[in-house]
């Protein structure tokens, strides 16, 4: 029975996404989908108890361990940050801020949010004048531009897997005359770096990895004695587990997240061999939401525009399904994190100090 059950859904998914790539499904309709697909992820992972949920999540920490730090590093990079800059100039906001901002009222610009949430990151890793930095996975340089402007004694150190965007932020860093900023490009689980830093920062970078040990340890490493560590990552309240490409249907993970972690919102407090948690802080998840929807809405406002850089980017065959992937990756992401009010899927801060 469970053969035929899994047939039929399987070819369900297929004739889905067959409709998804040509563009006929509706958005009402996507969103529904979206929405049954994140409650039965959620059912299928809960346990009926507390004590299977805490033994499930520790089983998921010990098979971390046994993992390299990143798998298949290669293809989130191709998937997310080798695409034109120009595409995401005209999705993203000012800052160029690739992960979820903040909204203080449902009137917030995008450009308010970026700079909110910027703000908040600051504040709570406690950033003054005159400190080195490290901004590891540094993305289009949101936080590294923000902080190199506001601290203009500091010392910014950005490192990304991108060509694309070291060039961005330099290009950035001319443009706003600025003489503190420095990015390397350069696979993090592999780098060897031998300088010490005030300040780490991680923000999004958690979800591409899967030995958190060993990611700690090397991170504990650049340092100083009296450094502190900040951490953000999407998660879920309780649940933990991989973003796996097993069916016809996980075509996010085949495009988006191939190599994946989707931790739980304490899992980081189970890896503390190497640094200790000073403090810990939970991100409603209708932040994240508000944020993708906002991206949606700057995509359809300039889908001329970007027509063209999916076309010079997948070819003309490949441009539609692309551009539909696009925007059911923002709309799954808004739901994702929408989804319960914001109370299921999150953003987690951690703040660590040098063990």
């Amino acid at each position: 029975m469970e053969s035929v059950v899994g047939f039929v859904y399987g070819t369900a998914a297929k004739k889905i996404t067959a409709l998804l790539e040509r563009n006929l499904i509706p958005e009402t309709v996507l969103r529904r989908l979206v929405r049954l697909l994140v409650s039965v992820r959620l059912r299928s992972g809960l346990k009926p108890t507390a004590e299977l949920q805490l033994s499930e999540l520790l089983r998921f920490k010990k098979s971390l361990e046994e993992m390299p730090i990143a798998i298949k590093t290669e293809e989130p990079k191709a998937q997310h940050y080798e695409l034109p800059t120009a595409f995401f100039k005209l999705v993203l906001g000012r800052n160029m801020k690739y992960s979820s901002c903040y909204f203080s009222t449902n009137s917030t610009s995008l450009d308010e949010a970026e700079e909110a949430m910027l703000a908040l990151y600051c504040e709570r890793a406690d950033v003054k004048n005159g400190q080195t930095v490290l901004d590891v996975g540094c993305g289009w340089g949101s936080l590294s531009l923000y902080i190199a402007q506001k601290y203009s004694s500091c010392k910014i150190t950005g490192i990304c897997n991108s060509r694309t965007q070291k060039k961005f932020i330099d290009e950035q860093s001319r443009q706003l005359g600025l003489q503190n900023v420095e990015i390397i490009v350069g696979d993090i689980s592999t780098l060897d770096h031998g300088r010490f830093y005030d300040r780490v920062f991680s923000i999004q970078m958690f979800e591409h990895m899967k030995n958190y040990g060993d990611l700690l340890k090397k991170i504990s490493m650049w340092m100083r004695e009296d450094g502190l560590l900040f951490v953000e990552y999407f998660c879920h309240k309780t649940l933990a587990y991989h973003f796996e490409d097993d069916n016809d249907d996980d075509w996010m993970t085949r495009y988006f997240f191939t190599g994946g972690t989707m931790p739980s919102a304490n899992l980081l407090l189970y890896f503390q061999e190497n640094v200790l948690i000073v403090d810990h802080w939970l991100v409603n998840g209708k932040h994240y939401a508000h944020t993708s929807e906002k991206w949606l809405k700057r995509m359809d406002k300039n889908l001329e525009a970007i027509k063209e850089i999916m076309e010079m980017t997948y070819g003309k065959e490949e441009s539609v399904k692309w551009r539909v992937y696009w925007r059911t990756f923002f709309i799954a992401v808004a739901e994702l994190f929408g989804y319960n009010n914001g109370d299921e899927w999150m953003v987690s801060h951690f703040l660590f100090k040098k063990k």
